[in-house]
């Protein structure tokens, strides 16, 4: 796949089948779009190609409203998933109050039909683009004999079935139901971070732990809890997560209240593992919410704790759940 960031200097494209979303979370919902997008370009012996946003349009138009905003994957994390379905081009576009303030009929002339030369653009009954958001779909059919494309609609029922989806699963990560988060995605949630130095507090008990530091502030996090998770680790950034081995573990999110620390941890004790590994990235996918953060009264009731916390995440694991 073809990845372009630059909207002032794309290829010239000939014979594409274009869709335009934020497709957060590449879920299964939007799996159906891409599939209409491939099957198209399929047709036509032509190039599917997918266009998103970064930063996400909230961020741009709402500012003020977006402190809380989470989102399901970074743009690395968006491109990867996208990547992995056969789309042959990706275009991000630089998202801006410039580009929002287009009129409709800019956006459609001078960005969709002299940018892309789309033969099909596949898009929403409820597409609104262009400032104000007065652009529609239908408007953008009225163009198609001008710009030489015809517009294809997606079904309500899949774009309603994004839309649930990526609410439920948003709702189902905050409330600690990740198998049901994962059964709407399609994979296991994760997420990827670097691994700092911690107080190394977990050595002294008997579960050494990597801290793991996620640089994007709107990635969703989980909440505060114990989980079963898997984890890959790679010390070269050019290198894919999909070629490494995975290795089990448990992971607190938290602000370890027994020892009265209030700094807000990401930590994983990998099973079976002794390396250093400090400075390397480490991707985690989220299996299983175990069990909240818990204060206990000592640190040998902890301990306690963690066995029984490891002996059923290993149970879990043995189970494949």
């Amino acid at each position: 796949m073809q990845v372009h960031r630059d909207i002032n200097n794309l290829p010239s494209f000939k014979d594409t089948v274009l869709t335009i979303g934020t497709f957060d979370g590449v879920h299964s919902g939007h799996l159906e779009i891409i599939k209409q997008v491939k099957k198209e370009a399929e047709k036509i012996n032509g190039y599917s190609l997918i266009i998103t946003f970064d930063p996400h349009p909230r961020m741009v138009l709402t500012p003020g409203k977006c402190g809380s905003l989470k989102l399901l994957n970074t743009l690395h994390e968006k491109i990867e998933l996208i990547e992995s379905q056969g789309i042959d081009h990706l275009v991000i576009v630089p998202f801006t109050k410039t580009f929002a303030e287009q009129s409709p009929e800019e956006y459609i002339k001078s960005f969709l039909i002299k940018k892309f030369h789309p033969k099909i653009i596949i898009t929403g009954y409820d597409h609104h683009f262009g400032k104000d958001r007065k652009g529609n779909y239908k408007m953008l059919e009225e163009y198609g004999a001008e710009g030489k494309y015809k517009v294809e609609e997606i079904p309500a029922h899949v774009l309603d079935n994004v839309s649930i989806s990526s609410t439920k699963i948003r709702q189902a990560l905050n409330e600690g139901n990740i198998q049901f988060a994962n059964q709407y995605l399609g994979y296991e949630y994760f997420f990827t971070g670097v691994i700092v130095d911690g107080n190394k507090l977990g050595r002294t008990l008997g579960f050494p732990t990597a801290n793991i530091f996620v640089a994007d502030a709107h990635k969703l996090i989980p909440p505060y809890g114990v989980y079963a998770v898997s984890v890959k680790i790679r010390n070269n950034v050019d290198e894919s997560f999909d070629s490494l081995p995975y290795y089990n573990g448990m992971m607190n999110i938290g602000i370890r209240p027994t020892i009265g620390d209030d700094k807000i941890m990401t930590e994983v004790n990998i099973f079976d593992f002794n390396k250093n590994i400090y400075g390397m990235e480490m991707r985690v996918y989220v299996k299983k919410y175990m069990r909240p953060e818990i204060k206990f009264a000592n640190l040998d009731a902890l301990k306690i704790q963690l066995h029984d916390d490891e002996m059923q995440v290993r149970n879990i694991m043995k189970k494949g759940a």
